[in-house]
């Protein structure tokens, strides 16, 4: 972050409102409201639904609770959004495709609402097992490899880590460098730039927005750096004492038994390291101190790959997002 960048982006207050880049457009989410913005050969196609809110105090709201209710609800909003983008995107952006044979017998079946469900629903598990396999799964096998050379159970744990941080972090700069995704990256960008600006408690002109750094610490590319690195410490306890519970499974530990028992053991602990993630992320946005900037410092440095410099024209729809969903009362959505 530049010294400039870091004297524009003194924020007055945290807002709880976040988004997501789409294609030609931004997802703004509000305490109230969430937005859909996408720039069309029209112009701006600007889209406002009301948001469920838990009553407070209700099971989805407890702590740890909120943290695996929120991160399903985010995926199942984000898919929605990014389908929806899909067709609000210019043409050169848009599918040519014919529907399949399938997809047309699933919808005469399902009917067209519930076969969009049916589409949002298989799109989110197939996101979710993609990522448990890609970040999860292959660094566990690999790590299963060095059972017999390695007896200390926290090191094969540290080395599981090492192997999940650096798939992740190559897979994030290989998406980085595809064509496809720099100007998504833009929308990123843009999208923090105008939350900075708001928080900073500036009026919400091009000018000014341009003026902010990309870089965000509530961003979900942060909250997944901070899940690998929870899932580190999480797994290194939790396995140790499964082992010291039960002394058997220590005598097969070279054995595929052993190595499927604890490959189901480590994917039931996944929704504890996402609560863990959330509630960490949660105290680390409210806090603006030496320990927080420290602990939020890695997941900012890898948005220098998440997100791209915007234009003007990306930062009028981050603008018309946010704008889109700012409470009716004023500070309610204070983070």
């Amino acid at each position: 972050m530049s010294k400039k960048e870091a004297v524009c982006c003194n924020e007055k207050f945290k807002t709880s409102i976040g988004g997501q880049a789409l294609i030609e457009g931004i997802m703004m989410r509000g305490p109230e409201k969430d937005a859909v913005v996408v720039r069309g050969k029209d112009g701006l196609t600007v889209e406002v639904q009301p948001r469920k809110k838990h009553r407070p105090g209700s099971f989805p709201t407890w702590p740890l609770i909120r943290g695996v209710v929120n991160f399903f609800d985010s995926q199942v909003v984000g898919v929605k959004a990014l389908m929806h983008a899909a067709d609000l995107a210019p043409e050169e952006y848009a599918e040519d495709e014919k529907p399949s044979k399938l997809d047309l017998w699933l919808e005469n079946k399902l009917g067209n609402e519930k076969f969009q469900q049916f589409v949002i629903g298989f799109a989110v598990f197939l996101g979710l097992a993609m990522s448990i396999g890609l970040f999860f799964l292959l660094p566990m096998v690999v790590s299963s490899f060095f059972d017999g050379i390695i007896q200390s159970n926290v090191v094969l744990m540290l080395l599981e880590g090492v192997i999940r941080m650096a798939i992740f972090l190559l897979y994030m700069y290989l998406i980085s460098k595809m064509s496809e995704m720099r100007r998504v990256f833009s929308y990123h960008g843009a999208e923090h730039k105008t939350i900075r600006c708001y928080e900073a408690g500036l009026p919400l002109t091009v000018e000014n927005v341009r003026k902010q750094t990309r870089l965000h610490p509530r961003c979900g590319t942060s909250f997944l750096l901070v899940v690998m690195v929870i899932s580190i410490l999480v797994y290194s306890v939790a396995s140790s004492a499964l082992l010291a519970l039960v002394p058997a499974l220590a005598a097969m530990r070279s054995s595929f038994l052993y190595r499927l028992i604890m490959i189901v053991f480590k994917l039931l602990l996944l929704p504890l390291i996402v609560a863990i993630t959330y509630e960490i992320n949660r105290w680390a946005g409210r806090h603006d101190n030496a320990f927080t900037r420290i602990l939020t410092f890695p997941g900012m440095w890898l948005q220098n790959f998440t997100t791209n410099e915007p234009d003007d024209s990306m930062i009028e729809v981050g603008i018309a997002a946010l704008q889109a969903v700012l409470p009716e009362e004023e500070g309610t959505d204070r983070w």
